[in-house]
């Protein structure tokens, strides 16, 4: 799933280039590449599918350029996850009738591929020989607001660490008092957005528990893969409501099983988790990507640039983001409550070109 337009990442991120496709992280390949070239370590190249905007399908081609024309489904609106995970599902039930399917976001940092795939070939194996729908659970290192949380069954989550388990409850990000009551109670996971699940079964379970997203679609085995497609998924999107498949059928649903892993997950989706995330902090937890700096007095501040001749000096600034690119810096808090607030001014006349 590469079809998210949010500006999280504003000014480095833009609308005509999101997060998904940008080298956030500093590695030399975008978020796009890097789960791509992860997955393709686990099943043949030729199974794998993006589906992305339509508006960012030559992005796609850009950066995948290996990837079969026909494995790149393009969305024309953006309706959320439970949209993008019904198409995808007719497209390869057509193809492939009895396919057992992993779906990720394409925005995850994993430090241990070695461990990430295990846990995905344990995950696909239990979705394989049962009716399930398997979700990849991160046990919670505090009570982040931002990540889904679920709840198994069997008591404390440190005791069914690694194996399949069912679930008990979803919780899509509670606030920051709820958050703590998950994570001070041991019982909880967050939810890495990483499903696996037989085609058939997840479209059964779209059926009960979201019709009104698998009716617009009526039809699809006769159009998908003809020129008739993209017509097609133009009424259908703009008659298929917005909704995520967390809220859609895994809270709803009574076959959801979770499996554990320890392979060091970072769900990048805003500033503050990229600082969480960043190696090589200083003494005082300054993080930069800036070959030249001065830190004086300063803690905990996320400094980066595009720029990579200019100094940069910086002094009594705690928990501060600083952002330099070619046409625009910022400077504000890290929480990303404030900083959502501060980027929705783009909004107003007289900025489209910085959007």
């Amino acid at each position: 799933m590469a079809g998210g337009a949010a500006n999280h990442f504003w000014p480095i991120s833009r609308e005509a280039r999101p997060k998904q496709f940008l080298d956030i992280a500093g590695g030399g390949k975008s978020f796009l590449r890097l789960t791509y070239n992860r997955f393709s370590r686990i099943v043949p190249p030729e199974n794998i599918l993006v589906v992305t905007l339509d508006r960012f399908g030559e992005l796609v081609r850009e950066q995948l350029p290996e990837l079969p024309a026909n494995n790149l489904l393009l969305e024309p609106h953006s309706r959320n996850t439970a949209p993008c995970i019904a198409y995808s599902t007719f497209a390869i039930l057509k193809r492939c009738p009895d396919a057992i399917v992993v779906t990720t976001p394409a925005d995850h940092i994993i430090s241990d591929e070695d461990a990430f795939k295990k846990a995905v070939a344990d995950v696909m194996e239990h979705a394989a020989d049962n009716n399930v729908l398997m979700t990849l659970g991160i046990s919670p290192t505090g009570p982040e607001t931002g990540y889904g949380y679920i709840q198994v069954k069997g008591g404390k989550a440190g005791a069914v660490s690694g194996k399949p388990v069912k679930v008990k409850t979803f919780t899509e990000k509670p606030d920051k008092s709820l958050a703590k009551v998950f994570y001070d109670s041991g019982e909880f996971f967050w939810n890495s957005g990483i499903f696996a699940w037989k085609a058939s079964v997840i479209l059964n379970e779209m059926t009960a528990h979201l019709p009104d997203v698998v009716s617009v679609f009526k039809g699809w085995r006769e159009i998908l893969d003809t020129p008739g497609e993209k017509t097609f998924l133009e009424k259908a999107y703009s008659e298929c409501p917005k909704i995520s498949i967390d809220y859609g059928v895994m809270e709803k649903t009574d076959i959801a099983w979770l499996y554990s892993g320890n392979f060091g997950w970072s769900d990048i989706d805003s500033w503050d988790s990229l600082f969480n995330a960043a190696p090589g902090k200083d003494a005082k937890g300054n993080a930069s990507n800036s070959g030249k700096h001065l830190f004086s007095e300063d803690r905990d501040n996320l400094l980066i640039t595009e720029n990579k001749r200019k100094i940069y000096a910086v002094k009594g600034l705690t928990d501060y983001l600083i952002v330099d690119t070619e046409d625009a810096l910022l400077i504000c808090p890290r929480d990303d409550k404030r900083f959502k607030e501060f980027i929705a001014g783009l909004g107003m006349p007289g900025y489209e070109d910085f959007r």
